[in-house]
């Protein structure tokens, strides 16, 4: 009689589960990369777009497949800006969005965490998005390799870090 009500409990919960709107007015992906090795560069990704299935008491089930416009890049100087969307970094016209699609999403000390795969500029690696969730926002953060995704090879690590710290803003509605 429990594994029946286990059963019919989780069958709600799934029927429950149903894709969360992203508000793309209010979510954002903010990120800071090291400059000449004395100041850091930072910048936003907007247009998010996708797919969110999350629901606390049913991890197993959630689900993230979510995508940034890779020509919405901003540091606030135009010419930079310009450059970064060209092919010798996010080459946006070859590659034109920045996604990520999970494949486990599991709890963690501080709040949750999405593993996943992230496609970037043509290359697509397992990440993991370490984020909490709270009144219809998710906000998670990781690192990547500049390098790992070909993005600015020609630039050498003395002018540009390798590793970018990214900051996930994504409200749902």
């Amino acid at each position: 009689m429990k594994k029946l009500l286990l059963l019919i409990f989780t069958a709600v919960l799934s029927l429950n589960l149903q894709a969360q709107s992203i508000d793309k007015t209010k979510s954002i992906v903010n990120f800071k990369i090291g400059n000449m090795k004395i100041s850091s560069v930072k910048g936003t990704f907007t247009n998010m777009s996708g797919t969110i299935n999350f629901e606390e008491a049913d991890l197993k089930n959630s689900s993230f497949d979510v995508c940034v416009d890779a020509s919405t890049v901003n540091t606030k100087n135009k010419n930079r800006d310009k450059t970064l969307t060209e092919a010798g970094f996010f080459d946006v016209e070859k590659y034109p969005k920045i996604c990520f699609k999970s494949k486990d999403i599991y709890i963690t000390p501080d709040g949750f965490a999405a593993k996943g795969k992230l496609s970037m500029h043509g290359v697509t690696k397992d990440e993991i998005i370490s984020f909490s969730y709270k009144n219809n926002h998710f906000n998670g953060e990781l690192e990547v390799s500049r390098e790992a995704y070909k993005i600015g090879d020609s630039m050498g690590n003395f002018l540009i870090s390798d590793t970018a710290k990214l900051e996930i803003d994504c409200f749902v509605k």
